[in-house]
């Protein structure tokens, strides 16, 4: 099946400590910067997999913005929909590791380039030949955006394209009120639902099991639900003929995790474009792990994304028939 992928949203650069338990409030080391932001992520790894993809986003006419830039395009991205503004400067991201898994930011998205996303930055034209729309939480952070996200969605929507949704939820997120506001029209047309496991409560109605509340997205529209659950794997959730509930549940693998930033991401990248191209949802789910685990083996957000000739030579070394 012949498809080209849309995403919107933050595109910045991200500095790292250089030591675990950094704190913010204290002088420390960063190492970077690194291009990032998690919809550029997600691109990046769609386009590293030989799949057309096109970001919109707003970086600053400084070098942050150039090198962003130019990293997406190096790696295949269709660059047209970024914009660069002269009046304000690239988005930036600092982390700081408390383990291999829990992390704290400082974004600074919304007072940037990033900020100034917005509906006329979507290009009808640019759109025209896109049939799926993979949307970000984290690219919900203000009424901006969330119009232009909006404008995205209708224009795929209306031609009868597909969407995918990952929550990608930040703690240093939660106090905008657009966010969380703009959540449940997005699950209204989500096609495809990608939380990850510590992310599935945020959509219980009650005190439900996953298997409740994932059966009652599903009643409720949504085709295809992901749970990603990082080295412990990914379960998949569908209806079948039948309108039951079928759950695949598919290993992960084990590495020495060095940065887990953008994992998720470029798992969501792998497991869509994929399932888009045709390839059956086990081997998608499968294929999907290897690049979460890839991604975590190498520092920097955007540093591990792979090829699907670097997906299956993973695979040939720690898969033995």
């Amino acid at each position: 099946m012949e498809f080209k992928i849309c995403t919107v949203g933050e595109l910045l650069v991200e500095f790292l400590a250089k030591e675990s338990n950094q704190r913010f409030d204290q002088t420390g080391e960063f190492i970077g910067p690194y291009p990032s932001g998690a919809p550029a992520i997600f691109a990046d790894q769609v386009a590293k997999l030989g799949f057309p993809v096109i970001l919109f986003s707003c970086v600053g006419k400084d070098s942050f913005g150039k090198m962003c830039i130019n990293r997406l395009k190096k790696d295949g991205v269709i660059i047209d929909g970024i914009t660069s503004h002269s009046m304000a400067n690239t988005g930036s991201a600092f982390v700081s590791y408390q383990d291999h898994s829990d992390r704290d930011f400082i974004f600074n998205i919304p007072n940037s380039a990033c900020g100034l996303l917005s509906f006329n930055h979507i290009d009808e034209k640019l759109l025209k030949d896109c049939n799926h729309l993979h949307v970000m939480g984290s690219s919900l952070y203000s009424f901006r955006a969330i119009d232009a996200m909006r404008k995205a969605l209708d224009l795929i929507k209306n031609k009868g394209g597909t969407i995918s949704f990952d929550p990608n939820l930040r703690k240093e997120m939660f106090n905008i009120q657009e966010m969380e506001q703009s959540f449940g029209y997005i699950m209204e047309y989500t096609d495809i639902f990608l939380p990850s496991e510590n992310e599935v409560c945020y959509f219980a109605q009650n005190d439900e099991s996953e298997q409740q509340i994932m059966s009652n997205l599903l009643n409720n529209g949504i085709k295809h639900i992901v749970v990603k659950g990082g080295a412990k794997g990914a379960n998949y959730y569908g209806l079948d003929e039948q309108k039951c509930l079928k759950m695949i549940h598919v290993d992960g693998f084990n590495v020495d995790s060095v940065d887990p930033t953008g994992a998720g991401d470029c798992f969501g990248a792998t497991f869509v474009s994929l399932l888009l191209a045709g390839y059956p949802v086990e081997t998608a789910l499968q294929f999907a792990n290897v690049s979460g685990a890839l991604a975590v083996s190498k520092q920097g957000p955007m540093e591990g994304t792979s090829s699907l000739a670097e997906i299956q030579q993973f695979l040939s070394q720690h898969i033995t028939i």
